[in-house]
């Protein structure tokens, strides 16, 4: 959509408001698309890797682990079926912004009364701040395990990669993104290292990807094959994915758009696939040095971290599991601050400076994990870590369902509509989520 429609007082067919002004609007189409073939797939690159990073934060580590070292490999098929739903969702969230203009918090500012979009918010800011409290207490583990500072001071010292988000924010949005690729490289090239290392049954690795039916049948590695699901999907990334997807300077003629589409899809997909194989490292990684020599209760990351060199007989092998650790919360903080600051514009259309709306996030994250890191220790950390995961499980949904049903509705698309089976599908994945946190949640109540 151009500036001149933007400018325009009647709102378009489906939508009942005027289009306001695209949130991160400092990077709005600030990228060209040039070249064809495998150069414009080149410029399409970037949003879906920072999408990915969500997928491999801190959080998620801990379920990785805990599976791993119970249940050897046969979670892996959990893990992949959780990427395939990411896949899937993280699509839908580009054909948004793609097709439409608008990211899905602009959307449901647009479609839902005031109340209705003021919950979403809030139900939304939450999480962020939960996945915020995950990053938090990752990057301090990491730091503690790397140079011996104290969980409740590496807390506070990073408080201060808000100064380097904002420095490579204001330098272009293709510098971020070279970035976040760069650091993802990094986490992959040290599990690789300790697959090497750890020499897992590679016939063994591959039948962890069919689906065993021992998983449902067992309650324990049922309870931990959901905590994969339930936390493989972070919400903000979808409100996150629409908004980026324009940072492209694409024809926003129709084959323009669905041009857009295809790009967009397969860097999401490809960035997501990375994904895969990273959490599914970790996975494999303790089945193989864990499971595999009787240690079968390794679910803290600290205890992974003790575990690794002796077990492998590498004393580099935890050093570098460390920094991958770390190289995901940094990461993954830069994604929040992002996501923080499109949901704010666009449930309400209230722009602060980023600087200031990072701080707001950072402070609500760290304030619980100072008070639980000075008061309870390590232990305390890890079970505010579980206590992240479970709060973005419980807002899922809230940003699933209307994206499914925005990206359904012809009104609001026009031709880029869900076909008829992506819909149903779509449908069949948002009402599996849900199922399956609320029995997530439930079990965590009963303790």
């Amino acid at each position: 959509m151009t500036d001149a429609k933007l400018a325009t007082t009647q709102p378009e067919p489906g939508w009942r408001r005027v289009r306001v002004t695209p949130s991160l609007a400092e990077v709005y189409r600030t990228i060209p698309i040039k070249g064809s073939g495998w150069r414009k797939a080149l410029a399409f690159l970037g949003p879906g890797y920072l999408v990915a990073v969500g997928y491999m934060d801190p959080g998620n580590w801990a379920t990785d682990l805990a599976g791993g070292s119970a249940y050897g490999y046969t979670l892996l098929s959990v893990v992949m079926i959780s990427n395939l739903m990411a896949i899937l969702l993280q699509s839908l969230a580009a054909r948004l912004g793609i097709a439409t203009g608008r990211d899905l918090a602009q959307a449901v500012r647009d479609h839902y009364s005031r109340p209705a979009v003021i919950f979403h918010w809030l139900a939304c800011e939450l999480a962020i701040a939960a996945c915020d409290l995950a990053e938090v207490i990752g990057s301090a583990i990491a730091l503690n395990l790397l140079f011996g500072i104290p969980i409740a001071i590496g807390v506070v010292v990073t408080a201060l990669d808000v100064l380097i988000v904002l420095l490579l924010q204001n330098r272009g949005f293709r510098l971020l993104e070279a970035l976040v690729i760069a650091m993802i490289g990094t986490i992959a090239g040290c599990f690789l290292f300790e697959i090497v290392l750890a020499r897992p049954d590679l016939g063994a690795v591959a039948r962890g990807f069919v689906p065993s039916v021992e998983i449902i049948r067992n309650p324990a590695m049922l309870y931990i094959a959901i905590g994969i699901l339930g936390a493989t999907v972070m919400p903000h990334n979808l409100y996150l994915h629409s908004s980026i997807v324009q940072t492209r300077r694409y024809d926003e003629t129709s084959a323009g758009k669905r041009e857009a589409i295809h790009y967009a899809t397969l860097d999401s997909t490809v960035a997501l696939m990375g994904a895969l194989f990273i959490n599914g490292a970790i996975l494999v990684m303790a089945g193989a040095v864990f499971n595999r020599t009787g240690h079968t209760r390794v679910a803290e990351i600290q205890n992974a971290y003790q575990l690794l060199s002796p077990l492998l007989g590498v004393g580099a092998a935890s050093t570098v599991f460390a920094l991958a650790l770390l190289a995901s919360g940094q990461n993954s903080t830069i994604t929040g601050t992002l996501a923080g600051q499109i949901t704010m514009e666009g449930f309400l259309n209230i722009r602060l400076r980023p600087w200031l709306r990072r701080l707001i996030t950072r402070g609500i994250a760290i304030i619980p994990a100072v008070i639980v890191a000075g008061l309870f220790g390590e232990g305390g950390t890890a079970k505010l870590l579980i206590l992240s995961q479970v709060i973005l499980s419980m807002q899922l949904s809230f940003a699933v369902f209307p994206l499914v049903q925005f990206t359904s509705e012809r009104a609001k698309m026009g031709e880029f509509v869900n076909p008829r089976w992506l819909k149903r599908l779509a449908y069949v994945v948002a009402y599996f989520i849900a199922a399956l946190n609320l029995w997530l949640l439930l079990q965590i109540f009963r303790g």
